[in-house]
């Protein structure tokens, strides 16, 4: 895995988050269970362990699993999201973190394999944020393409036997690289909200 400036992603991310009403905090999302406040927790909660992870700043932000609690906002989310984001992009920025060994979620893993699993979350949190609030969305090709090269590494896996946030949803070959890389996330990349 190269080196990727997360910048750009994480900066589409935060628009799409700020676009975000107080109105549709309650709406439904594809990660089933998690409504679009949820979602935002998770994101906000991702992106200090994954910076954390980058300075390789060991302790409890990394250590937790992103299954302990349901992920929740705070009344000033919008700004602390934002920061967190322009942090986590800032952090990747470094070739350091890129190396060596890190730890997120609790799970030690390569500098290298840390940057491409974060490149995925944003990717698709992102997706997820835009369909849940009906949004555009164009992602950053950079972090798209990794995100789809770890996805893909990820499904291939004969010890997983799904992708990484749930069984594969089959999508044509001639498809978009965005919608191949969320129906190897588990999502129908033809997912809209309910009427």
């Amino acid at each position: 895995m190269t080196m990727v400036d997360l910048g750009p992603q994480t900066r589409i991310v935060a628009g799409l988050a700020a676009a975000v009403t107080d109105e549709r905090l309650t709406a439904a999302t594809p990660c089933p269970g998690l409504p679009v406040r949820n979602l935002l927790g998770h994101v906000l909660h991702l992106s200090v362990a994954f910076r954390d992870a980058a300075r390789k700043d060991l302790g409890p932000t990394t250590d937790t699993s992103p299954d302990a609690a349901v992920p929740d906002i705070g009344p000033g989310w919008r700004e602390e999201l934002a920061e967190a984001l322009d942090d986590l992009a800032d952090a990747w920025r470094d070739p350091a973190a890129w190396t060596g060994t890190t730890r997120a979620g609790g799970v030690d893993l390569p500098g290298a394999v840390a940057g491409a699993v974060v490149a995925d979350e944003l990717v698709v949190h992102g997706w997820d944020l835009a369909r849940a609030t009906g949004q555009r969305y164009d992602p950053d090709p950079g972090a798209l393409d990794a995100a789809h090269g770890f996805l893909l590494a990820a499904a291939g896996d004969a010890g997983r036997g799904d992708g990484v946030f749930g069984p594969v949803v089959p999508v044509p070959p001639d498809a978009p690289l965005l919608d191949r890389a969320v129906g190897l996330s588990g999502r129908d990349p033809g997912w809209r909200p309910a009427e």
